[in-house]
């Protein structure tokens, strides 16, 4: 494994764990004591966080350290839930829309 797939698999369970604890970039950043844009950075796998920011993460996120680092394909559970947020931020965006097309309908 080099580097860059290291900042790779970080960033998407970062991003998993993130989404399933229904965080927002902006909560997860604030409980870790980060910038959004330095998370955000990450789970891109454009930044590797020093070993205490990793520790704030896993901490954060209320997993370990090694669970972050973990380099195995998605599980089927972590495929699940990424389909079911996707679906309901989905829906929600379109009602949303749906809502504002309505009220300034002319």
């Amino acid at each position: 494994m080099d580097e860059e797939e290291l900042k790779d698999i970080l960033g998407k369970n970062i991003k998993f764990f993130r989404l399933r604890r229904q965080f927002s970039q902006a909560d997860l950043a604030e409980k870790a004591g980060i910038s959004i844009t330095f998370l955000s950075n990450i789970e891109r796998g454009n930044n590797y966080p020093q070993a205490r920011t990793l520790c704030n993460l896993a901490a954060a996120l209320g997993v370990e350290v090694w669970e972050l680092l973990r380099g195995e394909e998605a599980t089927d559970e972590q495929k699940t839930i990424i389909d079911r947020i996707s679906e309901d931020f989905t829906k929600h965006v379109n009602i949303a829309l749906e809502t504002v097309y309505k009220q300034y309908k002319v």
